[in-house]
């Protein structure tokens, strides 16, 4: 049974008391950080995030069954009170429980149910190559994103496009995408950019990262990239369980030379993937 799997098992038998991404990792069997980011690719959600959420849909069940006291609901849910009730239900759906309870009427709420426990990924993923990378510095545009929220990272190789090949002590032609700074919630920062020589004489508005040396699992994406969160799920779900590796908590990198086709998005997008010693 892979770590995801354990992990909605987990959440999905615990979710109503006070359980911790340190427990659910423990029944993973896997570190806090690898189940983050690994539950994060393939399910599309942050984990505790879909904790959160679970406990918020299945209050709203209640309230919009009758349920005469909001703050047992809120307290049978793990909140301390009324008022953070209040504040996380209308964060999550856009109405107070108040609101839920007088008309009770579920079809305008966006629920979250139960991820599935079954799903497989659909793609055979070659074995990678094994590399030691060396430390690089990496400029470009970037932003913060989360599991949920990736809409933004195409409009970044957008804006480095007229930039590519004049960026300041470039280094190379090679195009990186770095997702680093990755926290519990489920929340990265992430750079669309090129490699360069020092941060000396970068515009402003560029973001810019220091990735280490590091080894490095080497596994290729071919096709349109729209269809690489297929390889990441692959690669998280099928082959780190499987290989018995341990991912470091440090940057992923998705690595572009001139076998991608940046006007199409067709072509080969490498991911590297950094593991522990």
């Amino acid at each position: 049974m892979d770590p995801i799997k354990k992990a909605v098992w987990c959440i999905e038998s615990r979710f109503a008391s006070d359980i911790s991404l340190d427990e659910i990792a423990a029944v993973s069997g896997v570190s806090r950080f690898h189940l983050s980011r690994a539950f994060g690719v393939a399910t599309g959600h942050s984990i505790m995030r879909y904790v959160r959420a679970r406990r918020l849909s299945e209050a709203a069940r209640q309230l919009a069954d009758g349920a005469p006291d909001i703050l047992s609901v809120a307290l049978d849910w793990g909140y301390g009170s009324h008022e953070a009730f209040t504040r996380a239900f209308r964060e999550q759906f856009g109405i107070t429980p108040e609101q839920l309870r007088a008309v009770r009427d579920l079809s305008s709420l966006q629920l979250v149910e139960p991820l599935p426990m079954h799903s497989e990924t659909t793609i055979t993923l070659p074995e990678p190559r094994f590399v030691k990378g060396k430390p690089i510095l990496v400029a470009g545009f970037g932003g913060r994103f989360s599991y949920e929220n990736t809409q933004g990272i195409p409009s970044l190789w957008q804006r480095i496009a007229p930039h590519f090949g004049h960026i300041p002590d470039q280094v190379g032609y090679i195009a990186y995408g770095v997702s680093y700074n990755c926290d519990d919630h489920g929340n990265f920062d992430y750079i669309a950019g090129a490699e360069v020589s020092e941060f000396t004489d970068l515009p402003a508005e560029f973001e810019r990262t220091r990735v280490p040396e590091q080894n490095y699992a080497v596994f290729e994406h071919r096709g349109h990239v729209t269809g690489i969160k297929q390889t990441y799920e692959a690669i998280f779900r099928d082959w780190l369980p499987k290989s018995g590796r341990k991912p470091a908590d440090g940057p992923i990198l998705e690595r572009m030379d001139e076998r991608f086709d940046g006007a199409t998005g067709n072509g080969i997008v490498e991911i590297w993937l950094a593991l522990k010693d």
